[in-house]
């Protein structure tokens, strides 16, 4: 389940954080500051975090009389950022609270305990990450694991892939690749439909519903139909990956890196009925590297921006003479 899902549909755990406003409130604070900025983020350190920031600027201030939380776990999964935090409010004289009680970090009984909280939650988010990532990638092995599906192919009752039943659907994405295979190239594709005033199917998600939109066609679209191998009749998982990398000092994660093929975790070719086969895909896949002349180690490109125009008539010259 992914983190806006969360957000989204399960409410009950953010009611009882709001909660703890009214709870400050009942103990006599007179102004309450509620940070929901992070709402639907990670607490792992690799995604940036501008409430948690926030709070730390405010602590760093000296403005701060105590720092309610549910759990530790809400203010941070990484020990980095929690004993930093405790750092800064065992410095400021600022308590945590939370529903077992209330922590001063100038005492060392009450940092221990606090410590050993932020401990307990980052284990049990790499716990909780590794048996989620197990399960999935067991799932997928099988070719059942759900994921939004492009456009032409929609989740049967017994979750298999099967083409759309909508005619319309099936029509302009068999019509992108017969116009691939009389143009030769993903733009001059793009470029034919944009002249027809033709319109593509787009998949929109709102929560859990899928429907599908017509709109003019963009580049990108265009390109993720050629390049996707569901097209070919392939269950494909882990095309993409994630990266993580030190930015202003601190980890970073990316996601969206595309992999070559054969480090896609999941394969599965012949999986279900496609709009063209395996090897008219592979085809396809070739002339499209083949066309993207500003990419290094091509295998071969056109002559672009006339470079190669006087040398070729330099030949012509010698030959005729």
């Amino acid at each position: 389940m992914t983190d806006a899902t969360q957000v989204l549909g399960n409410l009950e755990s953010q009611k009882r954080q709001y909660q703890m406003a009214e709870a400050a409130r009942d103990t006599g604070f007179a102004e309450v500051r509620v940070i929901d900025e992070d709402l639907g983020r990670s607490g792992s350190g690799q995604i940036a975090r501008p409430g948690f920031q926030r709070l730390v600027a405010e602590v760093c201030a000296g403005t701060v009389g105590a720092v309610y939380c549910i759990e530790a776990s809400r203010l941070a999964r990484n020990g980095r950022d929690w004993h930093h935090l405790i750092d800064l409010c065992a410095l400021t004289g600022a308590l945590v609270v939370d529903p077992e009680g209330v922590y001063d970090p100038r005492l060392m009984n009450d940092r221990l305990l606090l410590g050993l909280k932020g401990t307990m939650s980052e284990y049990e988010l790499s716990l909780l990450r590794q048996r989620g990532l197990a399960a999935r990638d067991a799932k997928a092995r099988r070719g059942e694991l759900r994921f939004t599906l492009p456009p032409g192919f929609c989740w049967s009752e017994d979750d298999r892939i099967e083409m759309d039943p909508d005619e319309r659907v099936q029509q302009a994405i068999r019509l992108i690749f017969a116009k691939f295979r009389e143009l030769g190239s993903g733009r001059q594709v793009f470029l034919w439909l944009r002249a027809a005033d033709l319109h593509l199917p787009v998949v929109l998600r709102n929560g859990a519903l899928r429907k599908i939109a017509w709109r003019k066609p963009a580049y990108h679209s265009v390109m993720q139909v050629l390049h996707s191998p569901i097209y070919a009749g392939a269950y494909a998982f882990g095309r993409t990956g994630n990266r993580t990398g030190v930015v202003d000092g601190q980890a970073r994660k990316t996601s969206g890196h595309h992999r070559a093929l054969e480090d896609w975790s999941v394969l599965i070719k012949d999986n279900h009925e496609g709009y063209l086969d395996w090897r008219a895909y592979e085809e396809n896949c070739r002339m499209l590297e083949e066309n993207a002349h500003m990419q290094k180690r091509t295998a071969r490109k056109s002559g672009r921006g006339g470079q190669a125009l006087l040398s070729g008539m330099a030949r012509l010259r010698a030959a005729a003479g």
